[in-house]
């Protein structure tokens, strides 16, 4: 596993420079470094959506930060460093963080509102199928040998040159082209080169009208959406359920996939092909998601996914207490956590995403992306950090505690998301704004500038 080569080149980088075998302790301090400083550039690459302007020139500069990384990545190894990883993993989780943001308005904001669900999940499937790449070309029999480590972290960074080289003959989103810059003709083009030809006067006509509402709105910074009560209930939904999607253990399955496994005492040379096992699952959830979101709706998704975790861990927990009966309890806990993975991605995850592009209007919705990053990332830091002693000290119990923030998400997701299906942003707006809760509505008392 490429773990267990880097720990050992920062073993040998030490010895060659101090002449000595590094203390055991100071191996761990150094992998825990390079493992957070990931989720740290992409706590500061979702932090810096709030800075981006236009969609397409962020996704063509944040490459180069990929590029960058995947560069100094690939030349650590021959440098005997170590702190060229932990700069590497920074770089390259800042360009996750941004990108992957920025990506999703870029998505949401060019795609017909009766297909946006379909389109939004689509950079999922994407995402589920860049992972299960990783995996496969992690085998010891490709990249994950001792000696190809460091190509194996640098692929990512070819992809962020095709992406260099493929952007330019995109065109910037409709959406922020009509919204935010005021060009309809540069709007319509931007359209018919998406969507076909076509002079699609109704959503120009839809976006004219939510031009007209904002006018003299500028775009809202993350102390000013906090402020903004017009858009308290759907900033509550989209912070709970990403913190139950975070909280729901599948972010630690994914990380401590080995232990977790080690854990459950499936035998550890079939460990790997158990991991693939999870990837393949993602992607085929990713995909089957993206074909029914339309037809279903985003509400039987959200709580019937998190229904559905809920039961699984619990059977999760039951399982991993009667490993002791034979070999055939262990493969059963394994295929628990398939299910799991295939219910969390092809409902929440994908869901949530489409909820913030439905739920929030152009003025308010960067600063929506970038909350969400910040906690995204920010809850994967500490999981990171805390999980694996919260797996020595409660063991298999730790499932219960996710358990029950999925059961939080089932519940909330049944009784106050709304169903945002095929409707515009301002219709959507105007349904969360409706939300009583003990009979008081969070619209009621929207500020000035996002009255409607």
């Amino acid at each position: 596993m490429a773990s267990q080569h880097i720990q050992s080149f920062i073993n040998s980088s030490w010895h060659q420079r101090y002449g000595e075998t590094p203390p055991p302790q100071t191996v761990t301090l150094i992998w825990s470094f390079i493992i957070s400083a990931y989720a740290v550039g992409g706590l500061c690459g979702g932090v810096s959506v709030k800075l981006v302007t236009g969609r397409k020139k962020t996704m063509i500069g944040n490459s180069l930060f990929l590029i960058v990384g995947g560069v100094i990545m690939l030349t650590s190894k021959h440098a005997n460093s170590f702190e060229m990883i932990i700069v590497a993993r920074f770089l390259l989780g800042f360009g996750s963080g941004l990108g992957g943001s920025t990506q999703l308005m870029y998505l949401g904001e060019s795609s017909p509102k009766q297909l946006r669900g379909t389109v939004t999940l689509s950079s999922m499937s994407y995402l589920s199928l860049g992972k299960l790449c990783g995996q496969v070309l992690g085998l010891s029999e490709l990249l994950g040998g001792e000696h190809q480590w460091n190509l194996l972290l640098f692929a990512p960074s070819c992809l962020a040159v095709v992406q260099v080289l493929a952007m330019p003959l995109f065109p910037e989103a409709p959406r922020y082209l009509l919204i935010e810059k005021g060009d309809v003709s540069a709007s319509r083009k931007a359209l018919q080169s998406l969507w076909g030809p076509g002079e699609y006067q109704a959503e120009i006509d839809e976006m004219v009208a939510e031009k007209e509402i904002l006018k003299g709105v500028h775009t809202k910074s993350l102390l000013e959406f906090f402020q903004d009560r017009s858009v308290r209930c759907q900033t509550i939904t989209i912070v709970v359920i990403s913190a139950c999607i975070q909280l729901s253990g599948v972010s630690a399955v994914s990380i401590f996939s080995f232990e977790i496994l080690c854990e459950a005492e499936v035998p550890v040379d079939r460990i790997r092909y158990v991991t693939l096992g999870f990837g393949f699952c993602e992607i085929l959830a990713c995909i089957a998601s993206s074909l029914i979101v339309e037809s279903t709706g985003r509400r039987p998704l959200l709580f019937g996914g998190f229904f559905t975790m809920f039961t699984t861990l619990v059977l999760i927990t039951v399982s991993l207490n009667l490993k002791y009966l034979g070999l055939w309890v262990s493969y059963c806990t394994a295929a628990l956590f398939m299910i799991l993975i295939v219910f969390v991605t092809g409902g929440p995850t994908g869901v949530h995403v489409a909820l913030i592009n439905d739920g929030f209007i152009q003025s308010h919705r960067p600063a929506a992306f970038t909350l969400i990053g910040f906690q995204r990332w920010g809850q994967l830091s500490v999981l990171g950090f805390i999980f694996p002693f919260i797996l020595s000290g409660m063991g298999s119990f730790c499932f219960l505690l996710f358990a029950c923030f999925c059961l939080l998400g089932a519940l909330y997701s049944f009784f106050l998301v709304p169903e945002t299906k095929g409707k515009t942003q301002l219709e959507v707006y105007q349904q969360f704004n409706a939300i009583t809760v003990c009979g008081k509505s969070f619209g009621q008392h929207p500020v000035n500038e996002t009255k409607l």
